[in-house]
């Protein structure tokens, strides 16, 4: 693999890495990106296994440090990229909200809606790391709430995170279909530097396609 930029960008098109595409549209920083085809099963072959054991995208190097899971992600490249305001400052009263919020992602919302989407019931409240589905999502409302971005006046990072998993959620019926929930992933969506990130992406999306259709006539 040949890169000239010593950010790369390992990311597979309609897929939860279209945020970190996102962020990096907002954080308008040059990157390599090293495209891969979910469709053809290139996750689970041994050169991007080599990049990320579990197979998933997205994962990101940067000046020598591999970075994988999409919340860290988006924390190291914020925090690499301060100048860009997308991340309170450590001193700044809104950097703990702010970790909580890029953190409860993971810990609690994934888990709820994966939980939901597989139709499985949930373990006694107080042995669960989330507690309960309604609880996630009555405690992510009321935060957004504050609005019109989830920690208040300000953008940040964990709004492209959010946004992207609301917009995912709603979409996949997984999420309820909240006015609160709606409004404020479109208002996301809407952020210039979000529209053209999904407009690249639906290129590269259709770039795939096209490929695996020469290849199978070709086969």
């Amino acid at each position: 693999m040949h890169t000239h930029s010593e950010l790369v960008f390992f990311h597979a098109p309609h897929s939860r890495s279209g945020i970190t595409r996102a962020l990096l549209a907002e954080l308008d920083v040059p990157f390599d990106l090293v495209a891969v085809d979910l469709e053809t099963g290139e996750q689970r072959q041994q050169d991007y296994m080599a990049i990320n054991p579990m197979g998933k995208v997205p994962a990101i190097r940067h000046a020598g440090a591999l970075v994988t899971e999409q919340p860290a992600i988006l924390m190291y490249l914020a925090d690499a990229f301060a100048e860009k305001g997308l991340a309170p400052a450590p001193a700044d009263p809104l950097r703990g909200p702010y970790l909580r919020w890029m953190v409860f992602y993971g810990s609690c919302f994934e888990p709820a809606l994966m939980d939901r989407s597989l139709g499985r019931e949930p373990g006694l409240q107080r042995a669960s790391g989330y507690g309960d589905y309604d609880s996630v999502m009555r405690t992510l409302a009321a935060q957004l709430q504050r609005g019109p971005w989830l920690l208040g006046e300000r953008f940040t990072a964990a709004d492209v995170l959010w946004g992207g998993a609301l917009q995912w959620g709603l979409q996949c019926r997984l999420v309820p279909d909240w006015a609160l929930f709606r409004d404020y992933a479109d208002r996301v969506a809407a952020r210039p530097a979000i529209r053209r990130a999904a407009q690249a992406d639906a290129e590269l999306a259709a770039a795939q396609a096209a490929q695996r259709r020469r290849q199978a006539r070709a086969a």
